[in-house]
């Protein structure tokens, strides 16, 4: 039998600026992965979508001024408690404002 005790619980006190708390607006985001970390880039749209001639086809291309505002890297481990998080919390808002959010196809 072992006399070792178990590791203290460990909490975080986190604090934050006035201007981080405040946080940002994302329109979309997107994710890409380096060998040691996932990364998510944050973007908004600058100007509604307009319609251009792409100049090696000539068919009409819809282009999307946008600029990122975020850029958040994750070591992967932290992935699947931020998925969890993510369900979580969508679950709550689809509950608590009567809006469902299909999944995608």
């Amino acid at each position: 039998m072992s006399s070792e005790s178990p590791p203290p619980l460990q909490r975080f006190e986190i604090e934050m600026s006035p201007e981080v708390e405040a946080g940002v607006a994302a329109d979309f985001a997107n994710l890409w992965h380096t060998p040691d970390t996932i990364v998510l880039d944050f973007a908004v749209l600058r100007q509604p979508p307009y319609l251009q001639a792409d100049p090696e086809t000539g068919a009409e291309v819809a282009i999307a001024p946008t600029r990122f505002v975020s850029r958040v890297r994750l070591p992967p481990r932290q992935v699947w408690e931020l998925m969890r998080a993510l369900e979580k919390e969508l679950t709550a808002w689809e509950t608590e404002s009567g809006v469902k959010i299909p999944p995608p196809a």
